[in-house]
C-alpha cells in the first residue's frame, strides 16, 4: 500500500481535467508514472506517456505496479475490474459516491487476486521525496518532507494538518498513508499501521481518525504490541449524539464508534491521544527523543 518511487504507476482517466493537472505533479515530484487510460484516446501519448485502452493494454504494453483512479462513480468498477485483471499489485482509488455494491464486488475480486487498495475516497498517498498517488501536496515542503514519522488518516485535510505540524516541529514522514473516508474500504487503519510498522524508516506513527465505525478501536490492539510509539487524534469529539457527521464512516452504533470508546481503547494500548492537531509536534519530538 505504501509506493515507493521504484514502483511503475498507471493512470485511470488520464486525459480527464483533474487526471492531467495531478498526472503532472505526479511526474514533476518523482512518481514513475509509465502510462495511461482511456478507451477513445487509445494510441496517442499524453502527459508524455502514452494512453491506451485499458489496463490489460497497458501492462502488456509498458506494465505497471499501482494504478490510481481518477475515474468517476458509475465507471470504477469497471475500470478497478480491468486492473485487477491485468495484474496490478495495487488500486488507488480516489473517487467518492461509488455504489456500495460496486465497491463490495471490486474489494472481493482485489482480494481474490492479490490486489491491495487503497481507497474508495482517499486523498492518496505521499512517500516524502520519491513520490506520490493522488492529490495530495505532496510538492510543498512546508508539510511535506522525509523525517521518521509515518502518517495514517481518513481525511485528507486533517492528515495534510498533521504532516504541516510535524515538519513545523522539525520532524517529517517516512510515508503518509490516506485510507479514505468511506464505510467500505480496502486498506482499514490497523491495515496501514501494520505497513508503517513495517517500512524502513518508520520510528513512529500518528493515526488520524474520528468518530464512527470501530477501525481505530482495532487498531488500537495491534498498537499494544509495537515498539514504536504512537499518537492519535480522533476527530468528532465535541460531536452532539445523533449528529450526522461529514464522512460516510461516521457512523456510530451504541457504544461502539463513540469518541470516548476509542479514546479508552487507544489509552489502554498506550496509545497518546491527542486533544489538538497542533499537539502532535510536541508529542512526537518527545516521544522519538524517549
Amino acid at each position: 500500500m505504501i509506493v515507493t518511487g521504484k514502483d511503475r504507476v498507471l493512470i485511470q482517466g488520464i486525459t480527464g481535467r483533474q487526471g492531467s493537472f495531478w498526472t503532472e505533479r505526479m511526474q514533476a515530484y518523482g512518481t514513475r508514472v509509465v502510462g495511461g487510460v482511456n478507451p477513445k484516446k487509445a494510441g496517442t501519448v499524453h502527459c508524455d506517456v502514452p494512453v491506451l485502452a485499458s489496463a490489460r493494454d497497458a501492462m502488456d504494453a509498458v506494465g505497471f505496479d499501482v494504478s490510481v483512479l481518477f475515474i468517476p462513480p458509475l465507471g470504477v468498477k469497471d475500470a478497478a475490474l480491468d486492473a485487477i485483471e491485468a495484474g496490478a499489485r495495487g488500486l488507488v482509488i480516489l473517487t467518492e459516491h461509488i455504489p456500495v455494491q460496486d465497491v463490495m464486488y471490486l474489494l472481493a475480486a482485489a482480494r481474490a487476486n492479490g490486489c491491495h487498495v487503497v481507497g474508495p475516497n482517499t486523498a492518496g498517498g505521499v512517500t516524502p521525496g520519491q513520490c506520490f498517488t493522488g492529490f495530495m501536496p505532496a510538492f510543498n515542503d512546508k508539510i511535506f518532507r522525509p523525517g521518521p514519522v509515518g502518517v495514517i488518516s481518513r481525511s485528507g485535510s486533517l492528515g495534510t494538518l498533521v504532516c504541516l505540524n510535524l515538519v513545523q516541529a522539525g520532524l517529517g514522514q517516512s510515508a503518509f498513508v490516506g485510507i479514505g473516508g468511506d464505510p467500505i474500504i480496502g486498506t482499514t487503519t490497523r491495515d496501514a499501521l501494520e505497513a508503517l510498522d513495517k517500512y524502513p524508516g518508520t520510528e513512529a506513527v500518528v493515526m488520524v481518525g474520528e468518530i464512527g465505525g470501530s477501525m481505530e478501536e482495532e487498531a488500537a490492539e495491534y498498537a499494544q504490541t509495537m515498539s514504536k510509539p504512537v499518537a492519535a487524534f480522533i476527530a468528532g469529539g465535541a460531536s452532539p449524539p445523533g449528529k450526522k457527521m461529514g464522512h460516510a464512516g461516521a457512523i456510530v452504533m451504541g457504544n461502539k464508534g463513540t469518541y470516548a470508546s476509542k479514546r479508552k481503547a487507544l489509552e489502554k494500548a498506550g496509545v497518546v491521544v491527542l486533544d489538538t492537531p497542533s499537539d502532535v509536534g510536541t508529542v512526537m519530538s518527545r516521544a522519538l527523543r524517549a
